[in-house]
């Protein structure tokens, strides 16, 4: 049976999250020739609206207020929720995001649905999907089938495939008035923390450090080698607890979980721990002194050399394949 699926984008400084667009390719999937209906929740955020239609999506919804324009749980639940109550979706896709991870247990709850999260892919479609998702930080797999109500998941970043852009589709783009009322929480300022440039969560390529860094100053090779790679820096656990970097860099089970095509571990020994947050990207290359080293064990390439002149190598040589190409 063919569903209508709801599917809530999310934007970064007025601009779509690419996540948005993996989880309209989910939904494709999900409504298996039904409707998807992007959601779009802020203030001024009609203007991007196409270009999830672009993606396919079938419609866009929006939903703006003043106190929209920072995301808060209170605000931006009333928003969906006004929404699911319009449009009565057989199913839902948010993306397994901070956002996502934040209100998706909310939205659960007042649908008294069942809620699936952090899956990284979908067999099969429509009323016989099956949905994979990462147990046991990531040592096994399970697969979850959906038999009666709201089918309700968050997919994890970089792991299905957005569509083609067409920019010849086009779609209703519709607005939805809220009163956004009783929020318990106002933001004021957003102060960020994290670097400038290529989200970590999305970014295609990470370059981590670990305690093998031994400095903040230590970590100026890996940005240089990331900026170079188009990439994001990361940090283990360990080098975010020795002060070398932010919190917000950190990459393992209680950080941020990255799947790119290609993780650079350098001077990071390999804890579990870590592993949970990374053990999925596409290549991994661990640079690391010790070749006794637990990253080498799921490591695709493995140098085994000082970090601080296999780096600076590394971006040469990068620098080099550019100028040649």
């Amino acid at each position: 049976m063919t569903k209508k699926v709801l599917v809530l984008a999310e934007t970064r400084e007025g601009s779509l999250r690419n996540v948005s667009f993996e989880a309209i390719a989910a939904g494709k999937k999900i409504a298996d020739g039904g409707e998807v209906v992007g959601v779009l929740i802020g203030e001024g955020v009609a203007g991007i609206a196409n270009e999830l239609i672009a993606y396919g999506a079938d419609r866009v919804v929006t939903v703006e207020h003043p106190h929209l324009k920072t995301y808060t749980s209170d605000g931006f639940s009333q928003a969906f929720m006004a929404v699911v109550d319009q449009e009565s979706p057989e199913a839902i896709v948010f993306g397994h995001t901070s956002l996502g991870k934040d209100l998706s247990p909310k939205i659960a709850s007042k649908l008294q649905s069942g809620l699936i999260s952090d899956v990284t892919e979908i067999e099969g479609a429509g009323d016989d999907a099956v949905f994979i998702r990462p147990i046991y930080s990531g040592k096994a797999f399970e697969k979850v089938k959906i038999k009666d109500g709201i089918v309700f998941v968050t997919i994890r970043p970089n792991n299905i495939a957005p569509l083609e852009k067409d920019g010849g589709r086009s779609g209703d783009v519709a607005a939805v008035s809220v009163d956004i009322t009783n929020l318990r929480t106002i933001i004021k300022e957003v102060v960020r923390k994290s670097t400038e440039g290529v989200d970590l969560s999305e970014a295609k390529v990470v370059v981590a450090g670990g305690r093998g860094v031994k400095s903040e100053e230590g970590f100026e090779p890996l940005k240089e080698l990331a900026n170079l790679l188009g990439g994001a820096v990361g940090a283990s656990r360990g080098a975010c607890d020795a002060e070398y970097c932010d919190y917000s860099l950190q990459i393992g089970q209680t950080g941020k979980v990255v799947t790119p095509d290609l993780y650079i571990a350098a001077g990071i020994s390999g804890a579990i721990q870590h592993l949970a947050g990374m053990s999925n990207s596409k290549v991994i290359v661990a640079i690391n002194k010790d070749p006794e080293a637990n990253i080498f064990k799921v490591a695709d390439y493995g140098i085994v050399g000082d970090l601080f002149e296999v780096v600076p190598m590394l971006i040469e040589e990068f620098k080099a394949l550019k100028v040649n190409a």
